[in-house]
């Protein structure tokens, strides 16, 4: 993972949310900030490559936020500041000149804020989706890839068929064995597992049944040191071509956490259990969420379960080759954010987040065009200072300094 993170500054910034949040405890302030909008049910790393098309439980392809590890209560201008400074590190990486990478940040902000003045003193966040239809450019195109995607490309990727049974392959550097304490330790949590899951959203019993399990390496730079498996179960019935593929992600303290003291209300809303943590965001902020989504305790530590689903693509920022494609790209990243941020309000569970976050975020931004300038200033200079982190990071590690 370390070596990914030195490739290039972007890289690195994906996989330091952490020091971030360390950051957001000395940089000043946002000047559209409230006490209330710190409850926002925040992302916590929401850069370019955490956005991607999927299609959920009521079979639409949509684009939307696509990772949820780090969620937690926080100011909603965190989410925007860390995804503006991915769109700078991004779109130099691209070749996209500071003035148009400026232009597209205040373009997905502006879109951010009108979205949130739709949906304040309305209900249209419980039906706002992107989709095919309302999208064009990269995003559409993440779209259609996601509905041009199949359950036996996925299963043909990472399992095979022998006499009629199907289980894992070992893949070098990807998928390998476990050893039978941790296969038992796994397949012992699944009925806990399942019974985090509502109970009119679970399957019957035979679903679940384990069938083989695998330890996944090489997943995300942001996962650094945390355990991931492949599980494999019998699907909907017994026809190998059914089956489904449940991804297990070991969970720890969401990096917010130490910017943000205002979560308890999330974390004591199930037993403090960060795998629930992660579970519960992706239900809050996606419309028909994934059905297998769900948490328990392995050896110990709290893990996050959800399908490794057919039809998920992510969004590949190196598509956004121009200015005209970024600034495009960039609407549909701030309709998706300001989505997320306001279905997860009391929309979802009020007794974590007591009020409406669109109307509070709304309130907030007395001038969306200051709003604009002070993301777009930020992004700029905190991408400056990433790049300081990075190179100092690249030298420590060609040094052979221990980094974590």
């Amino acid at each position: 993972m370390m070596s990914t993170m030195a490739v290039d500054s972007f890289a690195f910034y994906r996989g330091t949310d952490h020091i971030f949040y360390q950051d957001m405890q000395t940089l000043p302030a946002s000047s559209y900030t409230t006490t209330q909008t710190g409850y926002t049910w925040i992302g916590g790393d929401a850069h370019i490559g955490n956005f991607g098309a999927w299609q959920d439980s009521g079979s639409n392809n949509v684009f939307s936020v696509d990772d949820f590890d780090e969620g937690y209560l926080g100011q909603y201008v965190w989410d925007l500041r860390r995804l503006a400074t991915s769109m700078v590190l991004a779109g130099r990486a691209n070749g996209i000149a500071d003035s148009d990478i400026s232009t597209a940040i205040k373009a997905m902000v502006g879109a951010y804020v009108s979205e949130m003045n739709d949906f304040k003193g309305s209900s249209d966040e419980l039906s706002f989706q992107l989709k095919n239809g309302n999208t064009s450019g990269a995003v559409q195109s993440t779209i259609s890839a996601s509905k041009g995607d199949t359950r036996s490309s996925l299963l043909n990727k990472y399992t095979q068929v022998t006499n009629g049974i199907r289980t894992f392959q070992n893949i070098a550097n990807a998928l390998v064995s476990v050893n039978s304490a941790t296969y038992n330790n796994i397949a012992a949590a699944m009925s806990s597992y399942i019974s985090s899951i509502s109970t009119s959203k679970q399957y019957s019993a035979s679903y679940y049944k384990v069938k083989d399990i695998r330890q996944k390496l090489g997943s995300g730079v942001g996962s650094l040191g945390k355990l991931r498996y492949y599980v494999l179960v019998e699907g909907p019935s017994t026809s190998t071509s059914d089956d489904v593929i449940l991804e297990v992600k070991q969970e720890t303290q969401s990096a917010v956490a130490v910017a943000n003291s205002n979560a308890q209300s999330l974390l004591s809303a199930d037993n403090s259990n960060d795998g629930a943590r992660v579970a519960m965001t992706n239900k809050a902020q996606t419309l028909n969420a994934d059905v297998l989504v769900g948490y328990a305790v392995i050896n110990g530590l709290p893990y996050y379960f959800h399908e490794k689903s057919p039809f998920e693509e992510d969004f590949d920022y190196t598509q956004l080759t121009t200015a005209g494609k970024l600034n495009t790209a960039a609407t549909y990243l701030g309709q998706a954010l300001a989505s997320a941020h306001a279905i997860s309000d009391q929309d979802y569970n009020s007794a974590i987040v007591t009020y409406s976050i669109d109307k509070q975020i709304s309130d907030a931004v007395t001038s969306t065009s200051g709003l604009q300038t002070e993301i777009s200033n930020f992004a700029f200079s905190y991408a400056t200072q990433v790049n300081l982190d990075w190179q100092s990071f690249v030298s420590a590690y060609k040094a052979g300094t221990p980094l974590y």
